[in-house]
């Protein structure tokens, strides 16, 4: 049993750590939501360039879609060196998965354009095209990866897993059956 909690700590910490590797792909293939920022009266105001964009849910999905990719091969991997599996790697693999999703979103989320909008509109001009900062709306998307990664290492397991012996094909005394 301790073998398996060193296993799975180790699990815990390589997954999650590979979500910096997400956060900076979401960063890099995230589109960029397009502001515009313009002085009404004293008040400087933000708006959206294209009011019916659809950069903002593409922002979700890029993460979403990543975080699935890095689900699989997570769960990939985990597999391939532990065929035999076991409790302890299960929940090791989501707990990473969630804690890799939550350090992506974070690191993505400071790697992105500035949180303050209206200090950014000043900066650039009035008029001038910028980015908004980089969001993930959809809160759920931060499951992707662990949800994934559980699906596929179930999938894996079922298939391609170590079998038990089947309990009928020994005789009544443990020997074969005739």
């Amino acid at each position: 049993m301790i073998t398996e909690l060193r296993q799975a700590a180790v699990t815990v910490v390589a997954v999650a750590l590979s979500g910096a590797l997400l956060g900076v792909l979401w960063w890099w293939l995230a589109p960029s939501v397009p502001l515009i920022g313009d002085v009404v009266g004293d008040n400087w105001v933000v708006y959206l360039k294209d009011s019916e964009g659809e950069q903002a849910v593409g922002v979700d999905g890029a993460f979403t879609l990543l975080a699935v990719v890095f689900g699989v091969l997570s769960a990939l991997v985990v597999f391939l060196l532990r065929r035999r599996g076991g409790v302890p790697l299960v929940v090791a693999l989501g707990l990473g998965g969630l804690l890799g999703s939550l350090l992506a979103w974070r690191l993505g989320v400071w790697l992105g354009p500035t949180q303050d909008v209206i200090a950014h509109a000043r900066e650039v001009g009035r008029g001038v095209t910028f980015s908004a900062p980089l969001k993930l709306g959809a809160k759920g998307a931060l499951l992707a990866w662990p949800v994934a990664a559980l699906v596929v290492h179930l999938g894996l397991t079922g298939l391609f897993g170590p079998r038990d012996p089947d309990p009928y094909q020994q005789g009544p005394y443990g020997g074969k059956s005739a």
